[in-house]
């Protein structure tokens, strides 16, 4: 049984908006399904301690990837799973 403090709390939190300004370990913390995409782009360092200093948009550069780019492939991921999710349900 699911507790009414528990679906308030649920309804109230959110995550924060994916920006290139955010830290990738911020990233990985409220968007872990990220993790595979970041990886096949070739970040495979992504839980490594420089991850904990670094955004996005630095990480994409250190890795020869542009940020926009990666940016919009993220945000066009999370998007394919709302819609897949949507029909799933």
């Amino acid at each position: 049984m699911e507790n009414s403090n528990d679906t308030q709390t649920q309804e109230n939190f959110k995550k924060p908006e994916l920006t290139k300004d955010m830290l990738v370990s911020t990233l990985v913390a409220f968007y872990p399904e990220l993790t595979e995409p970041l990886t096949l782009m070739g970040m495979h360092c992504i839980s490594c301690f420089a991850s904990q200093m670094e955004t996005l948009e630095e990480a994409a550069m250190v890795h020869g990837l542009n940020p926009e780019e990666v940016l919009e492939d993220l945000q066009d991921f999370l998007h394919q799973k709302e819609v897949q999710e949507a029909t799933e349900n």
